[in-house]
């Protein structure tokens, strides 16, 4: 064999092992965008206070395939502007190896594109608007958790369930994207399934008004049968604490679909039979889980370090890092068990199964997470200095998720009387 040969079989084995395995680094380091300011600190502040529990139990377990993970946290408080630019720092300067981005729809929307520039893995990890998937196609963002469809639908389907003998409706929601969108995919969905019912209604007070009394003096007057709000943080704090104080959660059947989180900081002011939600099957009573030695010994770190039971965003930084893991495991075992390069993680992310604090999720061919979804309504307990989650049903987030290709106002639409016979799993609490 001439030296020549030799050299190019050199040079070409040694292209191979560069695609076949990356090298293993020393540290695995991700990028999280979440708000640490503002009023939406309530969700950052909780999930990066589970972050750093989580990873640290992920290290002392091993890391990702022997490899110690890191995170980097970005305040989205600090806005739109902010985030990109740090986004951009963090893949570029500082080399990340992934990103969670984001807690705000809007910040989802202008982070995904750059994701596919920067060709970093990019994992949706608390955002909720449906668009992201149904009108773009990416290669390089995933959401590791299900989208506003779902989470408004199982919140309707909750609702026909229970009082199905409702004629009326109000809607308050914060008045930006996501009041809007959530109440459109509500409404729809709602025309379809009962369309006799009248809007008598449509509110939505400016983005963190304190103050609700024209609200609910108009909803007192009309007196409708039920009052939606998919509004969060202080904002939905202080709708339900004037309206308790005003009567009007005693004449309406009040519905919260992420009331979940407010729970704790409403505390006793909080009346029963309020419909709630918290965007999946997340609750630190989960029915299912609530006696799993793993489940309860999270709750219980968290609650001594934090002072507070984790609220929904925690239960989505556990799916987001869960996700995280299972791809790199998933690629390495597809490696021959090396260290795989980022393409390979990427592709590892498509189809993938994993398990955060609740049920299994899976990522679909069109990046979207498939997540079961509960609902419940408020009731006492006196082990608790706030209201709990009772009579919870489970909706299989296969049936209730707008299919792949589709537009989620489109199959809405299409929707029959058929899909309230979907057999859902009940539960009470303390069972």
């Amino acid at each position: 064999m001439n030296g020549l040969l030799k050299l190019s079989i050199a040079m070409a084995l040694t292209l191979y092992a560069g695609v076949a395995a990356a090298d293993k680094p020393d540290t695995l380091t991700i990028g999280i965008t979440g708000f640490l300011s503002g009023p939406a600190s309530v969700f950052g502040e909780p999930a990066k206070a589970a972050s750093e529990i989580l990873l640290d139990d992920l290290n002392r377990e091993g890391g990702v395939g022997g490899v110690p993970v890191t995170a980097i946290w970005v305040d989205e408080g600090a806005g739109g502007e902010h985030v990109l630019s740090e986004y951009r720092r963090l893949v570029q300067d500082v080399g990340v190896d992934a990103m969670f981005a984001s807690i705000s729809s809007g910040n989802c929307k202008k982070v995904a594109p750059l994701a596919e520039d920067l060709q970093v893995l990019n994992i949706m990890w608390d955002c909720g608007t449906q668009k992201i998937f149904e009108e773009n196609s990416y290669r390089y963002v995933f959401r590791t958790q299900a989208n506003a469809t779902p989470e408004m639908l199982s919140t309707l389907l909750y609702l026909l369930k229970t009082k199905p003998e409702f004629e009326s409706i109000a809607v308050v929601n914060q008045d930006y994207a996501w009041g809007r969108d959530s109440w459109h995919i509500f409404s729809t969905a709602l025309k379809q399934l009962k369309p006799g019912v009248r809007v008598v209604a449509e509110l939505f007070p400016k983005f963190g008004a304190p103050d609700f009394s024209t609200e609910i003096s108009r909803l007192l007057a009309l007196r409708p049968d039920v009052i939606l709000s998919t509004s969060w943080g202080g904002d939905l704090d202080n709708f339900v604490r004037q309206s308790v104080q005003r009567g009007l959660t005693e004449r309406s059947t009040f519905v919260l679909p992420l009331m979940e989180s407010s729970l704790q900081r409403i505390g006793l002011d909080m009346p029963e039979g309020v419909i709630v939600g918290g965007r999946g099957d997340h609750y630190f009573l989960h029915p299912e889980f609530r006696h799993d030695p793993e489940f309860q010994a999270f709750i219980e770190r968290y609650k001594a370090e934090t002072g507070e039971y984790p609220i929904y965003p925690v239960f989505h930084i556990a799916q987001a890092l869960s996700a995280l893991k299972g791809a790199y495991e998933k690629a390495i075992a597809a490696n021959d068990g090396a260290w795989p390069g980022k393409e390979q993680v990427v592709d590892a992310m498509e189809g993938l199964e994993f398990r955060g604090l609740g049920r299994t999720v899976y990522i679909r061919e069109d990046h979207q997470g498939v997540e079961d979804q509960m609902i419940g309504v408020t009731r006492r307990d006196p082990a608790y200095d706030f209201a709990v989650m009772d009579h919870m049903m489970i909706f299989p987030g296969s049936a209730i998720t707008t299919p792949a290709g589709m537009d989620s106002t489109a199959w809405l639409e299409t929707l029959s009387d058929s899909i309230l016979d979907l057999p859902v799993q009940t539960y009470r609490h303390a069972e």
